[in-house]
């Protein structure tokens, strides 16, 4: 199985941002030990595997903890994030070292950038070792070939609740960087607060470059940026994803394009041996397995019937191929051909059998019918009764407050009365504690008191979140990827892409500005991506595609990403898209992050 996506066939060819990266992470030069972060060991195995590592001199591989590195290598390489607890520990390490009189080379390389915060954790062991300070750049990491994400984890909270907007920094250097491999964006749209100070400061960004880019520059091969800071549309995240590949991420969380599983979950014999049977299996999810490629965007309840009709296929050339005295080697070839999916078919089998334990529970099924309940703004008083019941049962709470936020989105908060009682409910219920996370869930803006009248029924009708018709198996509109609803951050894209963007009455009612520009300094020329040869399209028409670059800002859902790829492969569909986020998330991630964790690093 393939751990790094491919990335050759996507709207524009991603591998370009890839060996970049190798190519910066080549300039560590000589025999060393790299001690790294455990939190980036996921994104960079997405660019480089431990067989680059070691062409590069890398000969060991720890990752930083309390305890000391043990080596002999006189080079010792930190790859960390701008984390103040691992500066710490990086500091115990070099003085544990000191004391014992190693003579070493230490490098701190901050990824994506240095901060003078950790600096100055690191001045007292630069006075007395041989420490530099270096930055490893890499910002987007291909995920695959139309999906990138910065992969901040705390994002959200950052800006929302703590004020620090670090993150959009990141963003706007981010996009910088891929316009210097891809050429400058003329056309840039965005909703939200988050997404006009990231635009904002991109428009800095591109006035400081010296030189500016000449008139005879490469075209750019992305034609629009549309921005949506996640706050605008938080009622996505709350509701539980229904593709494959969301339910995938509900129950089992992929993690830098993997997913970790019992090795029972795959088929394997039960083992005796107890060591070798709590070493989860590691199952990478991305487009270079066909068969994911082609069901991880299909609503889950038809995935079933889809392997199904592909092992009966199976089953059929067989039977046909061993019946039959005439066959042509051409034709038990084809058949082997056939055969070397058959893996895939079993991988993907064992994966939505075990998911079925969960979508089937009489719980699970509930909850779903409760969100289609919020969504569609109805019986106010049984959505709140349902959520009072899951505190009382002691429901996980990050399940809890995904409800929990839900209603209080689609409602414009709850009535004082119900508002103080809840917060009560959940403090005795989960620990006093979680006084600060009601705190950031109000400083977010998640959890408030009602103060007006809920817009929520006229941005559901104006844009049509929830169709009259849903149809899972053959579907014709994005609902199918929550079984109803419609996500508002798509139902935007579509909006953005009419040339309505600042007109509409209806984006005037979700919160953040409205904005759009374009590129007025030079003639633009777009690269346009062929979908058929040019040879076959028919005489008068525009058989080309533009691509769309769609940056979420504050984290984005796979429900959401299988709905941009649903809109891409529509008869008549004139654009491509790349998506790009500052972290893929879900409900229950994101409600994590405002968990108030004081230990968090």
């Amino acid at each position: 199985m393939a751990q790094l996506p491919n990335l050759d066939n996507g709207p524009v060819n991603l591998s370009n941002l890839r060996e970049q990266a190798q190519r910066e992470l080549g300039e560590m030069r000589g025999k060393k030990v790299l001690v790294l972060d455990p939190q980036l060991s996921g994104p960079l195995a997405l660019i480089a595997q431990t067989s680059l590592l070691k062409e590069h001199g890398v000969e060991n591989l720890y990752y930083v903890d309390a305890d000391p590195v043990q080596t002999e290598c006189k080079n010792v390489i930190y790859l960390v994030r701008p984390r103040i607890p691992l500066m710490k520990q990086i500091v115990a390490h070099i003085e544990q070292d000191n004391g014992r009189q190693l003579q070493k080379s230490y490098s701190v390389i901050f990824m994506p950038r240095r901060t003078i915060v950790c600096e100055k954790v690191l001045d007292e062991v630069k006075a007395v070792g041989n420490v530099t300070i270096r930055e490893f750049p890499l910002y987007f990491i291909p995920f695959d070939e139309d999906v990138l994400s910065l992969e901040l984890e705390r994002s959200f909270k950052e800006t929302k609740v703590d004020g620090d907007t670090s993150s959009l920094w990141y963003m706007a250097r981010a996009i910088t960087k891929l316009q210097e491999l891809y050429g400058v964006i003329p056309n840039v749209k965005g909703k939200g607060k988050a997404a006009s100070q990231v635009s904002d400061i991109l428009l800095r960004m591109q006035r400081e470059q010296a030189p500016p880019l000449p008139a005879s520059a490469k075209p750019p091969e992305i034609d629009t940026l549309i921005l949506i800071d996640r706050q605008v549309d938080m009622v996505t995240p709350m509701c539980s994803q229904l593709t494959y590949e969301g339910v995938i991420d509900e129950f089992i969380q992929i993690n830098n394009g993997a997913v970790e599983v019992e090795p029972s979950v795959m088929g394997a014999p039960p083992s005796n041996n107890a060591q070798v049977s709590t070493k989860k299996v590691k199952v990478p999810l991305n487009s270079s397995d066909k068969l994911y490629r082609e069901i991880r965007d299909l609503n889950f309840g038809v995935v079933g019937q889809v392997l199904r009709q592909k092992a009966v296929s199976i089953k059929q050339d067989y039977s046909d191929v061993t019946a039959a005295d005439n066959q042509s080697i051409s034709d038990v070839k084809d058949f082997v051909k056939k055969l070397n999916v058959l893996p895939e078919i079993t991988r993907h089998v064992n994966i939505a059998q075990h998911l079925s334990k969960f979508t089937t529970k009489p719980t699970f099924l509930s909850r779903l019918s409760m969100e289609q309940t919020l969504v569609e703004g109805q019986n106010y008083d049984a959505s709140f009764t349902y959520v009072e019941e899951m505190i009382h049962r002691q429901e996980p709470i990050e399940s809890v407050l995904r409800l929990l936020i839900l209603l209080s989105v689609t409602n414009n908060g709850l009535p004082k009365k119900h508002y103080d009682y809840l917060r009560r409910e959940l403090l005795h219920s989960y620990g006093f504690e979680h006084m600060f996370t009601l705190s950031n869930l109000e400083k977010a803006g998640l959890l408030i008191k009602q103060e007006a009248k809920s817009n929520w029924q006229a941005v559901k009708k104006g844009i049509n979140l929830v169709p009259e018709e849903n149809d899972d198996i053959n579907p014709s509109d994005i609902a199918y990827v929550f079984s109803g609803y419609a996500p508002l951050s798509i139902r935007l894209v579509q909006w953005a892409l009419r040339g309505e963007w600042q007109q509409s009455e209806f984006l005037r009612l979700l919160p953040g500005a409205t904005f759009e520009r374009f590129e007025k300094n030079q003639e633009v020329n777009i690269i346009r991506r062929e979908t058929v040869p040019s040879t076959d399209s028919v005489p008068g028409t525009d058989a080309r595609r533009l691509v769309i670059l769609v940056i979420f800002i504050g984290g984005v859902t796979f429900a959401e990403i299988s709905a941009l790829r649903f809109l891409e492969s529509q008869e008549g569909m004139k654009y491509d898209f790349i998506i790009a986020t500052t972290k893929l998330v879900n409900g229950t991630t994101l409600v994590k992050s405002l968990i108030d964790d004081p230990s968090a690093s």
